[in-house]
């Protein structure tokens, strides 16, 4: 059975394994604060259906309660535990969505399909309000593939013994603004990335969608060029990994090994 992986934007995606529909990080609107959609055309309204969604952080551009509000009633989303505790905002959303709490190492299953926790080096409290009290995770979705959705994260010693073997590796490769703080992945260091985890596939999320509202003419490589230069350090550094560069809504279908 083919599984395949759809980028709707940002961190943003939708992964079909095994007759499950997963979807990360949605983030569906076209201005979210300080920051608008500058690339893509919104997700159609059937991005938001699915039968588990995943969340890797509490930031907003990640946990992001608008476009959670557009899950169909009794979807299933799993957040990082502590997450209703540290969003009171999230908890309105408790009567109509299923919240699962997890932390590193913890799995769900939704049918044929196991999501299984992995640690994230990245701080994962809502900013900039309270402490860190849910911290970042990213998500390994075990079906017929086994595809790694990194959230955001830098590279961290034993990345590759905490996420274990994968097929397919979403890594995000830039942000929302000119300047990536720490606990990033870049587009050198995400394919740095590629080389420990030696996925067979591997596809470029988190750039070149939203960008703070009057800054289109600072640094605008840093929200056009990441996708490209992912892509390029990819073939330098693990040129036996498939990585393809998707425009937004562009699906990509893969054979189960």
């Amino acid at each position: 059975m083919p599984v395949e992986v759809t980028w709707w934007g940002h961190a943003t995606a939708t992964v079909r394994d095994s007759g499950v529909t997963v979807l990360t990080d949605p983030l569906l609107v076209r201005r979210m604060a300080h920051l608008r959609r500058r690339r893509g055309r919104l997700p159609p309204p059937s991005a938001a259906l699915a039968d588990v969604v995943l969340v890797s952080h509490l930031h907003a551009d990640h946990l992001h309660l608008g476009s959670l509000a557009l899950l169909a009633p009794g979807t299933r989303v799993v957040v990082p535990r502590g997450a209703l505790r540290a969003v009171p905002r999230l908890r309105r959303l408790a009567p109509v969505l299923r919240f699962e709490e997890v932390r590193a190492g913890e799995c769900v299953s939704v049918r044929e399909v196991t999501v299984r926790a992995v640690p994230a080096a990245h701080d994962g409290r809502r900013m900039p309000y309270g402490p860190h009290r849910a911290p970042a995770l990213g998500y390994v979705v075990e079906g017929a593939a086994r595809t790694y959705f990194a959230g955001d994260t830098g590279l961290f010693d034993g990345m590759a013994e905490a996420v274990g073997p994968v097929d397919v590796a979403l890594l995000p490769v830039g942000g929302w603004g000119p300047w990536l703080g720490e606990e990033h992945l870049d587009a050198e260091s995400a394919a740095h990335a590629l080389t420990r985890l030696c996925p067979r596939t591997a596809v470029p999320v988190h750039y070149g969608t939203y960008w703070p509202i009057g800054m289109d003419a600072v640094r605008p490589h840093e929200f056009h060029a990441p996708g490209d230069e992912f892509v390029r350090k990819a073939g330098m550094l693990a040129p036996e990994v498939a990585v393809h560069r998707l425009t937004h809504g562009e699906s990509l279908r893969l054979e189960a090994a």
